[in-house]
C-alpha cells in the first residue's frame, strides 16, 4: 500500500467544493481543512506506486480551483490505529 499526503492551495472561494471534488476521487480516502500554508491536505492510500499518476497528477490536476499541491511520500506509519487497522483486514472480532 502506497500512502501520499497532498497539501493543496485552492482558490480561496472554492475550498469547500474542492474539497468535495477531491474526496470523490478514487484512491483518496480523507480531505482536512488545514491552517497554516496551504488550504487542503489530501491522503491517498493506493496499492501501487504508478497509480499516484493517475490520481495526483491526472484526476487532482483537473479539480477547478486548485492552484498548487505538494505532494509527500509516507515510508512508514508510526501510528497505533494504523498498525493495527493493518492486521485487522479482513478479519472479524474473535473472542479467546
Amino acid at each position: 500500500m502506497v500512502t501520499a499526503f497532498v497539501m493543496i492551495k485552492t482558490d480561496p472561494d472554492r475550498i469547500p467544493e474542492c474539497a468535495e471534488q477531491l474526496a470523490d476521487l478514487n484512491g483518496v480516502t480523507s480531505v482536512y481543512s488545514v491552517t497554516g500554508n496551504w488550504d487542503l491536505v489530501a491522503m491517498v492510500r493506493l496499492r501501487q506506486y504508478e497509480d499516484l499518476a493517475d490520481v495526483i497528477a491526472d484526476q487532482m490536476s483537473k479539480v477547478e480551483g486548485i492552484r498548487d499541491t505538494e505532494t509527500m511520500l509516507a515510508f512508514r506509519a508510526y501510528s497505533r490505529h494504523d498498525l493495527e487497522e493493518g492486521f485487522a483486514l479482513g478479519f472479524e472480532n474473535i473472542e479467546q
